[in-house]
């Protein structure tokens, strides 16, 4: 079954309107951008989700133990490493936080990239987002599935989990999860009013369809 990842909240009501559809996960953002929260913020947005979902936070470069420190005060579940992480900077993290660990990689053209493969050894879950020039994360934009697909087979004889972000929403979610059977799928912008403000209407739709979708038989 497919899970689902709400992220980008910045409002404790979007977050207990996420567990009450059924999300998996909920996620903040640290790495920059107009979601961006302090710690303080973010314990208040996921106070409503402890003991239903498991929360993640989304960090951009930074040192690993400023990001334990913030992992620990905040009491994440996941820390989320954009910016070009590398397999040296998971295990070096590892010194500093004890909870899951996930690594967003970029892909430019709708390919698995190579250095992936070594994220996929060591992180518990590679996160593929479409690369976006100045962006770390939330671009928005759908990765190609059907090119996408054939490159998969490899990473998914590795250990960590393959989450699906990019332009993900109520209307195209259920083809991603048919053609490439995600661990989870990332949603944040494709369900939003405006940056930050989830449209809960559009969160129950999503949860639905990637419900719906990760149930159906496969031909």
């Amino acid at each position: 079954m497919t899970a689902v990842k709400v992220c980008g909240l910045t409002r404790a009501s979007d977050a207990a309107a996420a567990v009450a559809v059924g999300a998996d996960y909920v996620g903040v953002i640290f790495a920059g951008g107009p979601r961006q929260l302090t710690s303080a913020q973010a314990l208040e947005v996921l106070t409503p989700a402890r003991g239903a979902a498991r929360t993640v936070g989304v960090f951009g470069a930074a040192p690993p133990e400023d990001i334990g420190r913030v992992a620990g005060d905040v009491r994440l579940d996941v820390v989320q490493l954009h910016g070009g992480a590398a397999a040296s900077d998971v295990a070096e993290l590892r010194r500093w936080f004890s909870g899951s660990i996930w690594v967003a990689v970029r892909a430019h053209d709708s390919t698995m990239p190579a250095e992936a493969m070594d994220l996929f050894d060591c992180a518990d879950a590679v996160v593929l987002d479409a690369h976006r020039p100045g962006m770390l994360g939330g671009t928005g934009v759908a990765l190609d599935w059907p090119r996408l697909a054939p490159t998969m087979p490899p990473a998914r004889d590795r250990r960590a989990a393959f989450v699906l972000a990019g332009g993900l929403r109520a209307a195209n979610v259920a083809d991603a999860v048919r053609i490439l059977a995600p661990d989870i799928v990332d949603v944040s912008s494709g369900i939003e009013r405006s940056p930050g403000m989830k449209d809960h209407e559009e969160m129950r739709a999503f949860t639905d369809a990637v419900r719906a979708a990760a149930a159906a038989p496969r031909s």
